[in-house]
């Protein structure tokens, strides 16, 4: 678990935020966002839907959307590139194409496509950054929206124009907002890693503070995990 270990010690040397607007590997990460002006109605109760972003180590992510209510599942994993380098340590060379993404499977009665993408904006990650997310360096850990339908497609790109025209971040936003091709699950062992290492200093500057910044920015939003 090389790569596991490199991501303890880089944190060490870096800990002040990279980039400006969503300071998220601080405990300050927070951004105040507008609403999207373009967002879906909620559903009638008894479906769900899929979301797929990515935005640096898929461990912080995964934890803070199982923290939003209406999200019935989030799954860490890998998107971009081929099945057959849909691996930790390929990935982590930066030369597969994937980046470290994450699944949510929400319900659409509770929340909407685009307040997910307002909180993934807000306290999930850094979108000014580009192919880095705090001490995390490389294309894996870039920042992408990935659409499973033209709806989503279409309120992404919105969002992404309407918070650029707002300035609300000090540069531009770099995320891609790219078609969905698949979604590969990522080892056992990468899911619910927040959950399972609290006390890993990594996890500690970078990843509870987002769980906390979710709780501060949308109580409205914000649960308990079963």
């Amino acid at each position: 678990m090389i790569r596991l270990l490199a991501k303890s010690i880089a944190v060490l040397s870096v800990l002040l935020p990279f980039g400006g607007g969503a300071a998220c590997n601080s405990s300050s990460g927070i951004v105040a966002l507008p609403d999207p002006k373009l967002d879906n109605p909620l559903r009638a109760a008894g479906g769900q839907e899929t979301a797929v972003v990515a935005g640096g180590c898929f461990w912080g992510i995964q934890a803070l959307f199982a923290h939003v209510k209406g999200v019935l599942r989030s799954t860490s994993g890998y998107s971009g590139g081929a099945a057959n380098t849909a691996q930790y340590e390929k990935v982590c060379s930066g030369r597969t194409g994937h980046a470290e993404a994450v699944e949510i499977i929400f319900d659409p009665s509770q929340i909407s496509y685009g307040q997910l993408l307002k909180v993934f904006f807000s306290v999930a990650h850094a979108p000014t950054e580009l192919n880095r997310q705090g001490p995390d360096v490389g294309t894996q850990y870039r920042s992408a929206i990935f659409y499973t339908s033209e709806e989503q497609k279409g309120i992404a790109q919105a969002y992404v124009r309407q918070l650029d025209a707002a300035k609300v971040f000090s540069g531009p936003i770099v995320t891609q907002v790219v078609p969905l091709e698949a979604f590969y699950p990522a080892e056992e062992y990468h899911q619910d890693y927040v959950d399972q290492h609290p006390e890993n200093m990594y996890i500690v500057i970078n990843d509870l503070p987002k769980v906390e910044n979710l709780k501060k920015q949308f109580p409205e939003l914000f649960v308990e995990k079963k």
